[in-house]
């Protein structure tokens, strides 16, 4: 387990290079850009390839000694102890629409366990921040959840609900009824939210580590909960369905709706 001086200390670094970065993604935006298919059907563009080079190189260089995971460009030394993971551009499809949602994660994990996490949103000049045991910000200064405890009274979003909908209607169905009040959502701006206690709480679907990792300090920082959808914490192996609340009450009502 790092010091909390080098936590803190790794944070401010971190917090430069995907500083740095988001100045990349900005330049793109909004521009005339190529897009590529992957296999699994999600598009990529040069603006998350130059994105993520341009964190990698900058990680590698201030630590050298740790591993690295990145949507783009895969994966080095993921045996080390200590492993940062790298999502350029969390939303693609919102950046490729001119939709200014879109986000930057960088997660640092140690023996697996996410201890830092940032969460920029470059179009909106916000940046997220949380290390373990030294609290969440958000533009540098302290946030912290709503409070909420009953899902009848909170305000819910539902991320990437066409995927629940076709592959669990009858939730899909649930969570149409549950909450004060509802939107459909997409991408790492919503767990944000709740860290920020500005919404209570939101359900995700079909992520990949480095979609959420960076979260997990952030949500949890900030006094919320952040598990699967079976209250198991979240790490390399989860199988991408995520929930997000202000409290542990509130999380345990929206498991329960789940189920």
């Amino acid at each position: 387990m790092p010091s909390p001086t080098d936590l803190s200390e790794r944070l401010a670094t971190a917090l430069d290079i995907t500083e740095a970065a988001s100045r990349i993604s900005l330049a793109h935006f909004n521009g005339a850009l190529d897009i590529v298919t992957k296999e699994d059907e999600s598009p990529v563009t040069i603006a998350d390839q130059e994105t993520e080079r341009s964190i990698r190189d900058a990680l590698q260089t201030a630590f050298p000694e740790d591993g690295l995971f990145g949507e783009e460009y895969g994966t080095e030394g993921l045996e080390k102890e200590t492993v940062w993971v790298v999502d350029p551009i969390d939303g693609t499809r919102s950046f490729i629409a001119g939709v200014p949602l879109f986000g930057m994660l960088l997660a640092m994990t140690t023996r697996e366990a996410p201890l830092l996490g940032i969460c920029r949103l470059p179009a909106l000049g916000q940046v997220y921040a949380a290390a373990k045991g030294l609290g969440a910000t958000r533009d540098g200064s302290r946030i912290a959840t709503s409070g909420c405890r009953a899902l009848d009274a909170a305000m819910l979003f539902v991320n990437e609900g066409e995927k629940i909908y076709a592959e669990e209607p009858d939730v899909f169905g649930r969570l149409m009824q549950a909450g004060r009040l509802r939107r459909l959502a997409y991408d790492c701006q919503p767990h944000a939210l709740v860290a920020a206690g500005q919404i209570d709480a939101v359900v995700d679907y079909d992520l990949k580590p480095y979609d959420f990792l960076a979260m997990v300090p952030i949500v949890e920082e900030a006094g919320g909960v952040i598990t699967d959808w079976e209250g198991k914490p979240l790490g390399f192996q989860s199988d991408g369905r995520v929930v997000s609340a202000a409290t542990p009450e509130l999380h345990a009502e929206v498991l329960a709706l789940l189920a």
